[in-house]
This record gives C-alpha cells, structure tokens and sequence, in this order.
C-alpha cells in the first residue's frame, strides 16, 4: 500500500498565504488608485481650464460687485453647445459683443427626445484656455445635474461678466457646453417640471 502525502503540506500553505496578502494590497491598492482619480482629474482640469466640473465660485458675486465696466473695450464671446446622448442642446445666440466688467445673461435650450425621464450634466470649458480664470459665472444649469421628463423642454440662463483683468491680447472668447446624460441617476416616473 502506498501511502499518500498531504493535500497542502505546509510549504505550499505559506506560498499560497503569501500569494494572497501580495493580491490584496495591489487590490487596496487599485482601489486607492481609483479613488484618488477624482480629485486628480478635477485638479488637472482647474489648472488646465479644460472640462471644468464646475462649482459656483463663491467670490463671484463679491467680484461683480467690485467691478467697473471698462467701455473702452470690447470682447466677442461665442456660445457652442455640443451633446453627448438624447438632447436638442442649442444657445440662443451664437456670440455676443460684451464689455468686460458687463454682467451679461444667455439662455440654453434643452429638449429631451426620449420618451423616459432623463438626467443631465453640463460641462464648461473655454478658448484661449486662459480665459477661465477671467469668466465668472454667477449663475449656471452647470452648477448642478438637470432632471428633464420625456420630451420635456427647458431654457437655462447662463449668468456671467468678464473681469476687467482680462488681458488686452484676448479679444475673443469662446464658451462650450457639453451636456451628456448621466445614467442612473434620474428618478423613475418624474413628471415634466412646471
């Protein structure tokens, strides 16, 4: 009779304990790296100008209040509007001739074309990039996500001015859109808003 071995003799028992705290912490570790993903591409996007996941500043309203329109000079800003998914996403107007110091207000048309309600995010940015910084916004549907029933049509304001600190080189700025659906997160049966 033969006599068998162990199924695990202690040897493989270690290598296999080892092999297993190795896979968990390159696990604790992607998760790590996939939490830190956010505030990365945020800070990479606040310094960039680029994609702004955009807060209300703050300080704009403190801002405005300090500001003088400067009427010896004029900027161009250009309104895009681009669409990620089911929307009919326009400006009112393609560009406007502003003062800077000027508060100034634009309206957004949105339409949704599905037949379910749906939830929406709109991300700025801006050309030349360095033109961010000198665009505030007091008021935006991109503060936040915008919940819209089917076939529900809206019209958002953009509030904003242009800082007098705007540099003399830029007299023309352009302010893009991109609103994209974000799934998951409309709620079942909402009825169109009124």
């Amino acid at each position: 009779m033969s006599r068998r071995e162990p199924a695990h003799p202690p040897e493989r028992a270690a290598s296999n304990l080892r092999l297993l705290h190795k896979l968990l912490f390159v696990a604790v570790l992607m998760f790590g790296f996939g939490w830190a993903l956010i505030p990365i591409y945020r800070k990479i996007c606040e310094m960039t100008g680029i994609n702004l996941l955009t807060d209300p500043d703050p300080r704009a309203a403190e801002r405005v209040r300090n500001t003088q329109v400067d009427v010896s000079r004029t900027v161009v800003v250009e309104f895009d509007a681009n669409k990620q998914g089911p929307w009919r996403f326009q400006p009112s107007v393609s560009h406007l001739t502003v003062h800077p110091g000027e508060l100034v207000r634009v309206d957004y048309d949105l339409v949704n074309l599905e037949n379910r309600t749906l939830a929406g995010q709109a991300i700025p940015s801006y050309a030349p990039l360095q033109a961010a910084r000198y665009f505030n916004k007091l008021e935006c549907f991109c503060f936040q996500q915008q919940t819209l029933a089917a076939g529900e049509s809206r019209r958002f304001p953009v509030v904003f001015v242009i800082d007098p600190q705007l540099p003399r080189d830029v007299a023309q700025i352009t302010l893009s859109y991109t609103f994209f659906e974000v799934p998951g997160a409309a709620p079942a049966g909402v009825g169109p808003r009124s």
